[in-house]
């Protein structure tokens, strides 16, 4: 049995999500504790317990404590079996976060798995963008041998929600390693500004002009593609991300929502900000990207290398959880400022 105490490092809900995927992967039963215990309201929150759930439909697991609020967890997962699942948060909880907790389990199905993860948030605080998932993680994972989709059929935010957005996942045999040493050369910075029923105030093109202004005082050009939504008539909101391309595959993303009090141009000009420390970097991923690699690059053959600007609380986090579990070591080291993660 896998006992995991999830007060560690981070002690988030980081720890929870991927616990889960390797102990479904690995086939070991789990017992984890002390969920999120340093988080405001420790426990399972509504996106955490779906997010079990949903694993343990996907794996016939026997699961004990899954209720809103537990601090602990049992969890015997059984076959991954693929097929088709629809999961519901009922509340703004991330969907792609969700997402994040299962995609890992799906690679390694006896068949193609679809996940239809509906009443939820796409474009929230403290988590990836449904577009920054569809743009940025999945083209990077695709060099490693997946073959993964999202399709949103309505864009959620808070506090309300009602998102609705779909995982399509074809098996793998096994990851190859991501070799992201260097760069290569640069070949231009894309982009894509979405609003939802607020086209009457110019949102998704203001978002995406601030954007530009500011990558351009530095000498960068952008195409962002702007996108006028009408998908969820119950909740406005707003989302930009941006991501710089090169010749090695590398991809260095940034992404910003839309929150009351905030202006489009602030949404679009913080965005190009965080894209602009990456660029000036010399890092191949950007910080975010950097903890979500960790749970493949460890599940992944030998060699595997990437560089990033910091070190994250959840990069920590992921690496201290995979060689716990896995007994995969993660090395990482510093190069001209740059830490230097390999596997």
């Amino acid at each position: 049995m896998l006992k995991i105490d999830g007060s560690m490092k981070s002690g988030s809900g980081t720890i929870l999500r991927l616990s889960l995927a390797l102990a479904s992967i690995m086939g070991e039963e789990l017992y984890i504790f002390n969920i999120r215990k340093k988080r405001s309201k420790p426990g399972l929150r509504p996106q955490h317990l779906e997010s079990v759930l949903t694993a343990a439909r996907i794996t016939n697991a026997e699961v004990k404590g899954a209720r809103v609020g537990s601090q602990e967890l049992r969890f015997k997962p059984r076959t991954i079996r693929g097929g088709s699942y629809v999961a519901e948060i009922g509340t703004a909880g991330s969907i792609p976060m969700l997402f994040m907790s299962i995609l890992p389990i799906c690679l390694f199905a006896d068949k193609p798995v679809k996940v239809t993860v509906r009443k939820g948030g796409t474009d929230t605080r403290h988590a990836p963008t449904i577009n920054f998932m569809r743009f940025v993680f999945l083209p990077i994972l695709k060099l490693m041998g997946v073959n993964a989709r999202i399709t949103i059929k309505r864009y959620g935010y808070y506090p309300i929600g009602l998102g609705e957005a779909t995982l399509e996942v074809e098996p793998v045999k096994k990851l190859k390693p991501l070799k992201l040493g260097e760069r290569g050369r640069f070949l231009g910075i894309k982009g894509y500004s979405v609003c939802t029923f607020l086209k009457d105030r110019r949102v998704a093109d203001r978002q995406a002009s601030a954007a530009k202004k500011v990558l351009g005082s530095k000498g960068y050009s952008a195409d962002i593609e702007v996108v006028y939504d009408f998908s969820n008539p119950r909740q406005k909101g707003s989302s930009i991300v941006l991501w710089a391309e090169y010749s090695s595959g590398a991809k260095l993303g940034s992404d910003s929502i839309g929150e009351i009090g905030k202006t489009s141009e602030k949404v679009g000009s913080e965005a190009a900000e965080k894209l602009l420390l990456e660029l000036e970097s010399g890092a191949t991923v950007d910080i975010h990207l950097a903890d979500m690699l960790i749970p493949y690059i460890a599940l992944a053959d030998p060699g595997s290398i990437y560089l990033t600007r910091e070190m994250t609380d959840h990069t920590d986090t992921n690496i201290w959880l995979v060689e716990e579990i896995l007994g995969r070591k993660i090395k990482v080291g510093r190069k001209n400022g740059l830490y230097v993660i390999e596997a």
